[in-house]
Order: structure tokens, then sequence, then C-alpha cells
């Protein structure tokens, strides 16, 4: 929907004001405007800004329309390429805070894909069982199997962020954690997973509207919950937990992409042309064929 022409001025203002330019007809690489390098500060990131596109609301939905197709063939020939014994797959991680829209990445991003080459995982507290092995044994059980997408909603990252803020371990186990995390990640990805992690950075200010948004609404109170104004109270620790991830955790091999979340049209077509820009680089191959095609044609043409 078309938004009024103050409203597209400040659109492009702050997009211009944000690392990474492009068009709305050709962006920039996705992956090198909003990847984490040394040096970034999350408190600088504003929210509201659109790296690598400079385009409005109207033209950020028609070129997320716009790729649904070439996302399809790529996800499609991943799959195909391990039924001929390839052994790669995508892992695609999702955090943020309350409200941040990891959601709407679900349904608009995730769901473009064909649902028998997704893997989906939404990891909560851990379990009884879960608490019995370390912290990233349940991590491991989720990982894609050959020619999947993962995805996680919330991921190993929540042991260094909600367990940092609450203090639920001693600081002695949680600061460990990083290295773990990052030995882990470099496990993965010499197994021949693609980890893509993607932080979904959204305001305060915008939060706290979201959140009233749910309590102003009838048809949005069963995505409240209480506790998230309970978390939002420890705004500032997790926005400091975040920042030390990201620093001790964005690697060469899995680097961090932190995604304006402000406005939900942006993360949308962000974090899609995020996958669609690895799922190019990794260019899976259809296999090919263990029968004689020319012989099951003639075959099949002799048949009435």
């Amino acid at each position: 929907m078309a938004k009024k022409k103050a409203k597209d001025s400040k659109d492009k203002k702050s997009s211009k004001d944000a690392k990474g330019k492009g068009s709305a007809s050709a962006p920039t690489s996705f992956r090198e405007a909003l990847r984490a390098g040394e040096g970034f500060d999350l408190a600088s990131l504003d929210p509201r800004s659109t790296p690598g596109f400079d385009g409005d609301k109207v033209a950020g939905e028609e070129a997320l329309a716009g790729l649904g197709d070439e996302l399809a063939e790529l996800q499609e020939r991943l799959y195909a390429e391990s039924k001929g014994g390839g052994k790669r797959s995508v892992l695609l991680i999702i955090q943020g805070m309350d409200t941040s829209g990891k959601g709407g990445i679900m349904r608009h991003v995730v769901g473009a894909f064909d649902p028998q080459g997704v893997e989906i995982t939404s990891f909560k507290a851990p379990t009884d069982e879960e608490k019995k092995h370390p912290f990233l044994w349940r991590i491991r059980n989720a990982l894609p199997s050959p020619g999947d997408i993962g995805v996680f909603d919330r991921s190993h990252y929540e042991d260094v962020l909600i367990v940092r803020v609450h203090d639920l371990v001693p600081p002695s186990q949680w600061s460990r954690r990083y290295a773990q995390i990052n030995a882990f990640e470099k496990k993965v990805v010499e197994s021949g997973t693609t980890v893509i992690k993607v932080m979904l950075h959204i305001s305060s200010d915008e939060q706290k509207a979201r959140l009233a948004e749910r309590l102003d609404r009838p048809d949005k109170h069963w995505k409240f919950n209480p506790g998230d104004l309970d978390e939002r109270a420890f705004w500032a620790d997790y926005q400091e937990a975040y920042q030390v991830a990201i620093d001790k955790c964005s690697t060469e091999v899995a680097p961090w992409f932190v995604v304006p979340a402000d406005r939900k049209w942006y993360a949308r077509l962000a974090v899609t042309e995020l996958v669609l820009e690895h799922l190019r680089a990794l260019d899976p191959q259809w296999p090919k064929a263990d029968f004689d095609v020319k012989a099951e044609q003639k075959r099949l043409a002799a048949m009435p």
C-alpha cells in the first residue's frame, strides 16, 4: 500500500543514512551491507534504516515478490543435489528481541520454500532432558540434513543472551560458551552447512508500539505474553549481551548479519536477499541421471 509523499521522503532519507547503498531495482550486496565486521557498534545502527536498498515500502514489497521463483529453483536444486550424493545444506538462524519480527520472517520468507526441504526448529526454555546434556546437544540434534534448509527460531545464542542477562548460570560458565560456539559453528560449516546468522535489530520505541498494538487489538491478544514486559525491563542488558555475542561470534566462517527491523517490509526483504545470495554462491547443481536417459526415452516411446 503506497505511503504518503512525506513518509516516502522519510524512508529514503533513513536509507541514505544507513551502511550500504543501492537502488530499488538493483540493490548492492546485502551480505556486504549487513555483515557485522570488526568494530561493529549495534547502538549506532539505525533500526529504521534500510542498508543496501534505497527504495520505499512499495518498491521493497515488489522486489520481494520478484524473488520467489529464483529462491524456489535454488532450493529445489539444493534438495535434488543431495539425492545425487551431495552433502550441502543451509542453516538460517533468526535471533531478536520480542516483537522484532521473527514470526513474520517465518511466514513471508521461510513460507516461500517447499516444505519438504525445510526443517524449522523453535527453541524454547530447555526441557529437563535437555538440561542433562551440554548446551549444544539439542542444537546439534536439530541441524539440517543434506539438501535441506534448516531454520532456527532462536538458537544456541540464548545460552549467552537470556542466560547472561538473568544470571541463570555462573559467569565463568557462560563466558566459555562463546569459544565453544565458534568451534561448533566452524565444524558445522566444514561439514557442508552454510550458516546464515541474522539478528533482527528493533528499537525500544518500536517494540513498545508493537506491544501496545497487541494489547489494543483483540485479534492480537493471542500474541501477547505478560512475560514480554518483564523482559523489556532488561532492554539495556540484552543490547549489551547482543553486542558481546556479535563481537565474539561474528567469524569469517559464520558472520553475523544485523538487519534493521523497525520496518517489517525491509526486514523480510533483507533476510530473503541474504538467503538468496548465499544460495547463489553455493550454486547447487542438478544431479546427473544414474540411468541411460536415451534408453528410457526409447522404452517410453514404444509404449502404447
